[in-house]
């Protein structure tokens, strides 16, 4: 194994790459075996806290790895149910669309000739479209967190801070 395996990316920080990888699985089956970072470091030529940061990199990933099938399973899963939802949604446009009349004790209502439209079918439909809009909402904020994408954004500051007391006498605070 190579003594530095790891170079930089544009950013600065350590970009993985296959020989970091590899270096990471080779200082975790050394640690699985119940080697001490120093000897991890002297079997691959690194120092300790190389081999202690390839440790941690190893069992990270580990973890990240079926946190990534789970992130997949729940996407796919909000994608079926944005099929789902758009379907529904069709099938109540199409029941807006067409012609509804009132009937009232099993006979058509009419006045002056033509039947009454039943405009609770058409109230109805549109409470059915809103709730399905609200769902494809909660689907979206489920899609955000899952991503990541409303996570708050870390903003440094430096500099320093005065402060001035003003309308206080310092003498009189002696």
């Amino acid at each position: 194994m190579s003594n530095n395996p790891a170079t930089r990316g544009g950013d600065g920080r350590f970009d993985r790459n296959v020989a970091t990888a590899e270096q990471d699985a080779e200082a975790a089956r050394l640690r699985s075996r119940g080697l001490t970072y120093r000897q991890i470091a002297t079997e691959l030529g690194v120092d300790v806290a190389t081999a202690h940061r390839a440790v941690k990199r190893a069992l990270d990933a580990v973890v990240a790895e079926p946190a990534a099938d789970a992130l997949s399973f729940e996407l796919q899963r909000l994608d079926e149910e944005l099929v789902r939802l758009d379907d529904l949604y069709g099938r109540v446009v199409e029941v807006l669309e067409r012609e509804h009349v009132t009937v009232s004790q099993g006979r058509v209502v009419e006045h002056d000739g033509l039947a009454v439209p039943d405009d609770d079918w058409i109230l109805r439909a549109v409470d059915r479209l809103v709730k399905i809009d609200e769902s494809r909402r909660r689907n979206g904020e489920s899609r955000r967190k899952l991503l990541g994408l409303d996570s708050p954004v870390k903003t440094q500051i430096s500099g320093g801070l005065t402060y001035e007391v003003v309308g206080v006498d310092p003498e009189a605070l002696r």
